[in-house]
């Protein structure tokens, strides 16, 4: 038998940065997130020779270790590890042998939500093999609970819940662990302009986003005056960007990302490069109307809003820069999994 899962990864359209603590946590977040095409895969073969194997297609690592109810966080492979450890002291209870293959579509680091997405891919794999009694939420504050708390990665929320819910969502985040995911009921004609109109162009760079987060955070804690406004405007966007896409305006669309990514640029240090804004720059002279980088920032995805078919010219003048703009279509299903007999 196999099990087998696979998730979803996100574009982040507005709010980003609004889901992490403490600031969720005071004046509640909102962010527009949107389910790609464009996956992490999980198989999981039980095996019965008391062996735990870990393959990493991506990072073209394996480890090897003798079945065990508790596998070391040391810095490899820990998202797998993680994961397997928190199965067993919550659900499982003994030590298993197994071999797991992960694999992703994209980069780690890419700001699509990488490590969250790999997570709830491998939980997935997890709750099919034993059939577990987890309700999306609940996968989605595991594989949340896993990064912060288990292995004390600094991150937001909304990556969990975009990978396993799926589609268009408003989402609300609160104090408490209290998220409220709003999935947006979009026409599909309306769906395939905006995904036209919006670019996603890989900048052939990664980033490592905690560093990022956990100056934000600490920001927010610190109750600094520009940041804590800027995130104020940026999770106001939100807010608008949900009112143009229910009611067909996708022409402000633009001008969301752009006062987006403004303020996004005050919430923290690192979030944009020299690199990046003239990339943004370029964009926007030939007809973006607007745009900004997809999670924490530093580096991975842009997107760019291009109204009058200037997608093409857009395009065309990114190409200097060697990145590339990503194929792509809008996705409506979150964490699926599966048995191979």
């Amino acid at each position: 038998m196999k099990y087998r899962s696979r998730a979803p990864f996100r574009i982040g359209l507005a709010g980003g940065g609004t889901d992490v603590s403490p600031y969720s946590d005071e004046f509640g977040g909102a962010i527009l997130n949107a389910s790609i095409d464009l996956f992490a895969y999980t198989t999981i073969i039980p095996r019965t020779d008391g062996k735990i194997i870990i393959r990493s297609i991506d990072q073209n690592k394996v480890l090897e270790y003798n079945s065990t109810t508790e596998l070391p966080i040391d810095g490899t492979l820990d998202l797998q590890k993680g994961v397997y450890n928190r199965i067993v002291k919550e659900f499982v209870k003994d030590s298993l042998s197994f071999e797991m293959i992960t694999s992703m579509d994209v980069a780690s680091g890419s700001g699509l939500g990488t490590s969250s997405t790999l997570v709830v891919s491998i939980l997935g794999a997890f709750v099919e093999w034993f059939k577990l009694p987890l309700g999306e939420y609940d996968i989605a504050q595991l594989a949340y609970d896993i990064e912060r708390i288990d292995l004390k990665m600094a991150g937001g929320k909304q990556d969990q819940y975009a990978a396993t819910f799926g589609g268009i969502n408003f989402m609300e985040f609160y104090a408490g662990n209290k998220v409220i995911v709003n999935p947006l009921r979009i026409r599909a004609e309306l769906k395939d302009e905006l995904q036209f109109n919006l670019i996603l162009y890989y900048t052939q760079t990664s980033r490592q986003s905690a560093k990022i987060i956990e100056t934000q955070a600490e920001l927010a804690k610190e109750k600094q005056k520009k940041p804590v406004e800027a995130t104020h405007i940026v999770k106001k966007q939100a807010y608008l960007m949900k009112e143009a896409l229910l009611r067909n305006e996708l022409s402000k669309i633009g001008d969301i990302l752009k006062i987006s990514w403004e303020n996004k640029k005050k919430m923290a240090t690192g979030i944009t490069t020299a690199l990046i804004d003239e990339i943004y720059q370029t964009a926007i002279e030939n007809g973006a109307t607007g745009g900004k980088i997809s999670g924490a920032g530093g580096g991975g995805f842009m997107i760019f809003y291009c109204d009058n078919d200037s997608r093409y010219k857009v395009i065309d003048a990114l190409k200097k820069y060697g990145g590339q703009a990503k194929r792509y279509r809008f996705n409506d299903e979150g964490l699926t999994t599966w048995t191979v007999l």
